[in-house]
Parts: structure tokens; C-alpha cells; sequence
């Protein structure tokens, strides 16, 4: 036996004696594991009627977060693993994390969260990640802008600045349906009450003063100033989009820092008359004719199962290796011509012939 076959085998027992360890250990304690990062649930809050936050006591794998930031939380469904990304809603001193979960319409990870996930369940947490995060040191003045779900990043922006005595000239607008739809509601209205350099606007669709969506010529009422403020934005398309056209006409989208968690429709502009492309499979061998839509979505079409998370570009779990041919990415209209080249499937429609490491 030559010495490499030997090296081989014993690497070959060694893993798999690491990986029945870790079977057994995880079975006495499911938090323990050398290679995961999991996390028991010790309190789930009611928020709203389709919002609830899960607090966490993670293991040794948990390096911290800093305030804006997310992670990917991986579940089992029908045997299938699937990841979604939450914000984590607390702040980083806080002694044990938090993620906020909004029941989304259809969603299949945030129903089966809210379904089945209850004290004393563990939870699988990828790292933390995201650059929707605070400067430090903060802008002397801020201006934190959310809509429904969205707000949950900004929230614990907020509770960090609380905790480290920094609220000083600070304006929290957050649009909703209702009251009763406020996430954080009673959470946002102690912290109004404790900090003087803290103002706090409710744009309600149920209030006798306008509606829960975005208004342009409100904001400049309320917050006049909002051009100078250094601004956080997070909600639902709709609103981005309408406020970002209002930090354009100002001329400040530089002071416009924006994070989304809600898929945005990609436009494929596949050119009219152009010739049919095809997507090849390296690894299997499979090639079929690529079709309008992203990557992910025409693999899913064609019966693979590629892994994602998020489906709008932010966790990298469908990260893959692009061997040949040209894709463009949605977001930004970047083209990926060079060979071997990561991309990103979610976000991603081929533009020529492409050859993926699938």
C-alpha cells in the first residue's frame, strides 16, 4: 500500500469517526456540535397577530452580531433543508439574541416557524452577515425609516444606541396598517418615553391623519430636515422605491443607506430575437434552453434542486460556480463574462451559452 492510500484511509476513519462523535454528542446535547452554529429557544414573544420573536441561547458558535445585521435560520421541511434570513432584533449586548419572525402570505419557512417552533426548540443559525450596519462612531443625526417587517433591523440599531446612552437627535418613522400591526409597539413607546433625543412617528392606516403608506409631502411635514439626516431604510418594496425617488429629487441619496428582505421583481430583458442559449450542467451532464427569469428559477423548472436561502441575493446560499459563458446580474446589471466566476443563482439570468458547476 503506497503511503498516499494509507494517508487516505486514515483520513477516511477519522472523519468518520468525527462525524459519528458529533452524531452521538448531538443526540445528548442538540445544542453541541463542532461544525454548526444552533441556538435553543428560551422565549417566543407575540408581537402582533403574525409576528413573533424567538429568543435564542446559542451555543459556543455564536460570535455576536452587530446591530442591522442577519442571519440564516435552516429548517426541515417534508425532509427538505430550507434557509431564510432574519434580521436579529436585539442589541449587541443584549445577553441573549433574538430573531423576529413575520408570518409572510405563502411562506413556507416563516409558517412552518410560527406553526412549530416553541420553547425549548433548537434552531440551526448560519453566521451572521449584512452591511446595513451603524457607523461608528453614530451620526450625531439619524433618521430610521421602516415599514412592516422592515423595521426589525432598525430596531436593533435603536436598542444598541439606547443601551450605549447615544439617542441624541434621532427620528424613528415607521409605517403599518394599524397599531395593532406595530411591531414593537410597546417596546418603541418605553424607549420614547426614556430618551428625550428620540422622536417617534406612527404613520398608521387607521389613524384620522393619512395612511400607513409612505407620503413624501408627510415626511417633509414631520421631518423637514431629512435631506441632512443620516437615513436607514427598511420595508416593503413599495415604500423603498417611493422613498428612494424622494432622496433623489433631494440630491442626499448618499445619506440613504437601504437594506431589503423582500423579494423585488427582476427584470429578465431578454432581447427580442435573440437566439435561443443554453444552460449546461457540468457535473450531471443535463443541459436544457434557458428561459426568462433568474438561474434558480429555471433550475427548479427543469427538476434541480440547487440550494438557496433567500432568493434576493443577500445569503449566498446559492452561491455557484459559473465555468463559461455571460449572466447578468439582476440587481445591478453587472455582467459576468470570465470563466469560472462565482455568481449568485437568485439573482442571476444567462445572457449567452452557460456552463454551471451543478
Amino acid at each position: 500500500m503506497t503511503a498516499a492510500l494509507r494517508m487516505a484511509g486514515y483520513l477516511a476513519r477519522h472523519l468518520l469517526l468525527d462525524r459519528q462523535a458529533e452524531f452521538w454528542l448531538g443526540e445528548l446535547n442538540p445544542l453541541w456540535s463542532s461544525s454548526e452554529t444552533r441556538a435553543r429557544v428560551v422565549a417566543v414573544v407575540e408581537e402582533t397577530a403574525d409576528t413573533r420573536t424567538f429568543v435564542l441561547r446559542p451555543n459556543t458558535g455564536w460570535r455576536g452580531h452587530r446591530a442591522g445585521q442577519h442571519t440564516a435560520v435552516e429548517v426541515e421541511i417534508d425532509g427538505v433543508r430550507l434557509r431564510r434570513c432574519y434580521s436579529v432584533s436585539s442589541a449587541p449586548a443584549d445577553r441573549l439574541p433574538a430573531i423576529t419572525v413575520k408570518r409572510m402570505r405563502g411562506g413556507r419557512v416563516s409558517g412552518w416557524i410560527h406553526e412549530n417552533v416553541r420553547q425549548g426548540h433548537v434552531l440551526s443559525l448560519g453566521p451572521v452577515a449584512g452591511d446595513f450596519v451603524l457607523p461608528d462612531p453614530p451620526p450625531a443625526k439619524l433618521l430610521m425609516l421602516s415599514g412592516g417587517s422592515g423595521i426589525t433591523p432598525v430596531m436593533s440599531m435603536l436598542r444598541e444606541l439606547a443601551a450605549r446612552g447615544a439617542v441624541r437627535d434621532l427620528v424613528f418613522m415607521h409605517h403599518a396598517r394599524s397599531r395593532a400591526d406595530v411591531i414593537f409597539g410597546n417596546a418603541l413607546t418605553e424607549l420614547a418615553g426614556r430618551h428625550c433625543g428620540l422622536r417617534l412617528l406612527l404613520c398608521l392606516g387607521d389613524s384620522a391623519s393619512g395612511s400607513g403608506r409612505f407620503d413624501e409631502a408627510r415626511l417633509r411635514e414631520l421631518v423637514p430636515d431629512y435631506a441632512e439626516r443620516e437615513t436607514f431604510l427598511c420595508g416593503p418594496p413599495a415604500l423603498m422605491e417611493r422613498a428612494g425617488r424622494t432622496w433623489e429629487r433631494a440630491g442626499a441619496t448618499g445619506r440613504l443607506r437601504r437594506e431589503r428582505f423582500v423579494p423585488v421583481a427582476l427584470p429578465s430583458r431578454p432581447a427580442a430575437g435573440a437566439p435561443t442559449v443554453r444552460v449546461c450542467l457540468t457535473r450531471s451532464g443535463r443541459s436544457f434552453a434557458a428561459a426568462p427569469g433568474t438561474l434558480l428559477d429555471q433550475l427548479e423548472r427543469a427538476g434541480e434542486h440547487p440550494a438557496f436561502g433567500c432568493r434576493m441575493g443577500i445569503c449566498q446560499t446559492c452561491r455557484c460556480r459559473k465555468q463559461a459563458g455571460a449572466v447578468e446580474n439582476l440587481l445591478t446589471g453587472a455582467v459576468s463574462s470570465e470563466p469560472d466566476q462565482d455568481i449568485q443563482l437568485c439573482i442571476s439570468a444567462p445572457r449567452s451559452d452557460v456552463e454551471l458547476c451543478l
